[in-house]
């Protein structure tokens, strides 16, 4: 019976050992050095390799040494044997960690970026190959460690003093003068709004940038940013102004920034294997649910101009083999919204008429940047989820009236009324879906545990409004 590879676990985080199985006879060998599918279903990251290289080492002692590259690579040998050697050069708690062992050809390693690798020749004429998730850059610099560091102290078989060792690998640094590679980064599209912002707070160290900063409808711009420095993108970036977008200039732009700028990022991150993340509405459905929330399954049918390119920017995005599409509604954060609105009416002593037909949820910026940051780590499975406060769906009239009381008027100074009583003498009146309630049913399954919206509320309320 044949015996499948197998996937082991190493010190050095991510860092795997597999083992292949050799096929053999008078003939020879054969073995699958790389298989998609069967190794993705062992533990092995579906790295997306892009270029092959080979390495012949001509002589027995050959020793290349430790070397930290910005990409992804899986080795084995074709040829012989190595003694392979791995020092964690990424920054964190894992820095410094050895590990080796002697890989001949039943066995392949996974190197994740940033984990320097060595590999010394035990026989005439060794062979390995490696296969790599970004291409090769000539006068590219990344970290690389001395090959007789004390530090790790690896046990060379052959000595490095009789060793075949290049003049640049040993001149290399000992492990206190390693600059450590740190991680790839987040960059944040549309940072100046309400998600932006919160989003910004949550990941401090993320590039943040407006669309003043980078246009997506200019390809040699898109093109400028140095994508091999992410492996996040996150799409705030959207043209929510529902009414504006019935009329002929906001039509065109609203398919601009919530269709096309998202389409041109899922072709981004298909190429350069980011993560997308990207943020619908409650619009793209029409309202007319019965019974529970809206699933993440539940065909769209959008009302306006709005919803339909928020719908088609999902379809776009969706595209992306790594993607999350967090749908979302009623969106509350820093700065002008429903809420604060309604704070400052009741503290000037306005007694204001509120919608009371259109049902949904708030959902705060902080709860959507939370739930961001835990699919991201967490592992959940790519896809669309819906992410609100969770808690009993109420009217915008219900949350007026909580909002009055939490401020100290009475909530009968919030006076309800119908859609169609409030837009009557209103001229270019986008729909408005009168449902609103997104089932949570995923994101709960994902282990993410939602804040309810009314305690969301309180807590808002008590806060400082940002000037």
């Amino acid at each position: 019976m044949s015996v499948g590879p197998s996937v082991a676990t190493t010190p050095i985080p991510g860092l795997l050992v597999l083992r292949l199985p050799v096929h053999g006879d008078s003939r020879g060998w054969v073995k699958e050095n790389w298989q998609h599918a069967r190794m993705t279903a062992l533990g092995l990251p579906d790295f997306g390799p892009v270029q092959n290289n080979v390495s012949f080492n001509a002589t027995r002692g050959v020793t290349r040494g430790i070397h930290a590259e910005p990409w992804d690579k899986l080795v084995s040998v074709a040829s012989g044997r190595v003694y392979a050697a791995w020092v964690d050069l990424r920054a964190g708690s894992s820095f410094g960690t050895t590990f080796a062992i002697e890989v001949g050809p039943d066995t392949a390693v996974f190197v994740p970026r940033g984990v320097g690798n060595s590999y010394q020749a035990l026989v005439d004429g060794t062979v390995y190959i490696y296969l790599v998730n970004d291409h090769y850059v000539p006068g590219g610099s990344y970290p690389a460690l001395n090959l007789a560091d004390e530090t790790v102290a690896i046990s060379w078989p052959i000595p490095l003093a009789e060793a075949e060792v290049s003049d640049k690998d040993r001149s290399s640094p000992r492990l206190s003068g390693v600059q450590p590679m740190e991680p790839r980064k987040v960059l944040i599209l549309g940072a100046q709004g309400q998600l932006g912002r919160a989003l910004t707070a949550l990941y401090p160290t993320a590039t943040s940038l407006d669309r003043g900063q980078l246009d997506l409808t200019n390809g040699a711009a898109v093109r400028a940013i140095p994508w091999h420095d992410y492996d996040v993108v996150v799409n705030c970036a959207a043209y929510t102004t529902v009414d504006e977008a019935e009329t002929i200039a906001g039509r065109r732009i609203a398919w601009e920034v919530n269709a096309a700028a998202p389409a041109v990022l899922a072709r981004t991150a298909a190429e350069h294997r980011l993560t997308i993340v990207h943020y619908s509405s409650d619009y793209v459905f029409d309202g007319r649910q019965l019974g529970g929330g809206y699933s993440e399954d539940d065909p769209v049918a959008p009302l306006g101009v709005y919803g339909q390119t928020k719908a088609a920017g999902d379809f776009a995005v969706a595209t992306a083999p790594r993607h999350y599409i967090l749908r979302t509604s009623w969106l509350v954060g820093d700065g002008n919204n429903f809420v604060r609105t309604l704070q400052r009416l009741a503290r000037e002593g306005a007694s204001p008429q509120v919608i009371d037909d259109q049902v949904g949820r708030l959902t705060f910026s902080d709860e959507l940047a939370r739930a961001t940051q835990h699919l991201l780590t967490s592992g959940a499975p790519y896809g669309t989820y819906n992410v609100t406060n969770s808690g009993t769906p109420r009217s915008w009239s219900e949350y007026a009236r909580r909002v009055f009381t939490q401020v100290g008027r009475s909530p009968d100074d919030i006076t309800p009324i119908s859609t169609e009583e409030y837009y009557v003498d209103k001229d270019g009146v986008a729909p408005r879906p009168r449902f609103s309630v997104l089932s949570l049913a995923k994101l709960t399954a994902s282990g993410w545990v939602p804040t309810d919206a009314d305690q969301a509320l309180d807590a808002y309320l008590a806060k400082k409004p940002a000037r």
